[in-house]
């Protein structure tokens, strides 16, 4: 294979695999601004995608050590490292799983794509380092849903009670609908047929959409949370960028097809294009299946998961923004008693796939590209 033919084919599956991860993980970070009714899907998508792109060129200071660990330097031995069929095989084999779990509306992590592609590959090619999986990849992965469940289920209790002791009250509000009423009934006769006619009832804040009234320094209570919640959106979107964009970006430094700064610029455009394009279905799981939620809950888990995200891309941490944010909307389901299981139980099932899903795929390309070269 020439280096010209090498370098393209880098660029195509580096850039499909960012497309892929645009489609499957930008709208996580907003998802509780959709699902607790504070923003309309478009609004949402703007300013999830407006935030990916600032946490992607943060990521050209912040996040050499994920750049580092994604290559696979270190998890396979050096001779398989510098060969281009390897990561050619990882990347397309990571995109290929993310991009069939986006089209079944599937949230899956991105990072176990890329790691179980790692594994199968390398394996593969010459072997695995078994305890540097174990340490700098899985410990990361399976602690943080349990951590994200416990934190946000934790942090909404500990916050709940925030708006009564700043003297804010939940609006009482009216829900307006329609109901079949049979017009016979209302006029003595019989057999007429039954149409819908408006009725007004008095609902709780949970059957409609909670506010809150009042002033928080000086602005409208519910203005106020309007305002941090876009706010954590935002910081969850830009860290899930941030974490992310190095690992794909690694992905084109082998065989050095491309400088870091190339691939982390190469990296933002597909993923925004992804991620404007492709995530609907994964908005509506994120935003409507996991747990039911009011703006106060939707804030409290995007605090939980902005702030693990950003802790962990600083200390190099590989960690799964989609496991971190449904981990912390679950925590407030299970609090709440609002979780719904049985789409949780299908996501969940879609993780535990998703590795061996991405080995078993990385290892047939390899063993296609290794004869192909």
């Amino acid at each position: 294979m020439s280096s010209a033919l090498a370098l393209a084919l880098a660029v195509v599956v580096g850039a499909f695999l960012a497309y892929a991860n645009g489609a499957n993980d930008n709208f996580k970070g907003v998802a509780t601004l959709y699902g607790s009714g504070t923003a309309t899907f478009r609004w949402a998508l703007r300013w999830a995608t407006l935030a990916q792109v600032a946490g992607s060129l943060a990521a050209l200071l912040l996040a050499e050590g994920l750049i580092a660990a994604f290559s696979g330097k270190g998890l396979v031995p050096d001779a398989v490292f510098v060969l281009r069929s390897f990561s050619l095989s990882v990347g397309l084999a990571a995109a290929l799983t993310v991009l069939l779990a986006t089209r079944l509306g599937l949230p899956v992590s991105t990072t176990h794509a890329l790691t179980g592609a790692l594994v199968g590959a390398g394996l593969l090619a010459g072997g695995v380092s078994f305890a540097k999986l174990g340490s700098s990849f899985l410990a990361p992965l399976l602690f943080s849903p349990v951590v994200s469940l416990v934190l946000g289920g934790g942090t909404y209790l500990a916050l709940r009670g925030v708006p009564a002791a700043l003297g804010l009250r939940k609006e009482s509000c009216v829900c307006v609908g329609a109901e079949p009423i049979a017009l016979a009934a209302l006029v003595g006769g019989g057999g007429a047929p039954l149409r819908r006619l408006p009725t007004i009832t008095m609902g709780t804040t949970s059957e409609c959409v909670e506010r809150y009234e009042g002033k928080l320094l000086g602005v409208g209570a519910q203005s106020a949370l309007d305002g941090l919640h876009y706010a954590s959106g935002g910081v969850v979107s830009f860290a899930r960028a941030l974490n992310d964009t190095p690992k794909i970006a690694a992905t084109l430094l082998v065989g050095h097809a491309l400088s870091p700064n190339g691939a982390i610029v190469g990296v933002l455009g597909a993923m925004a294009v992804g991620g404007y394009l492709g995530s609907r279905r994964i908005a509506d799981t994120m935003a409507h299946k996991v747990t039911d939620m009011t703006p106060g809950q939707g804030l409290s888990a995007n605090v939980v998961t902005g702030l693990l995200v950003v802790f962990a891309s600083k200390l190099g941490m590989p960690v799964s923004t989609t496991h971190v944010s449904v981990g912390s909307l679950l925590g407030i389901g299970v609090v709440t008693k609002r979780a719904k299981w049985r789409p949780v139980l299908g996501i969940l099932a879609a993780w535990v796939t998703t590795l061996p899903l991405a080995a078993l795929l990385a290892a047939i390309l390899f063993a296609i590209a290794r004869r192909v070269a």
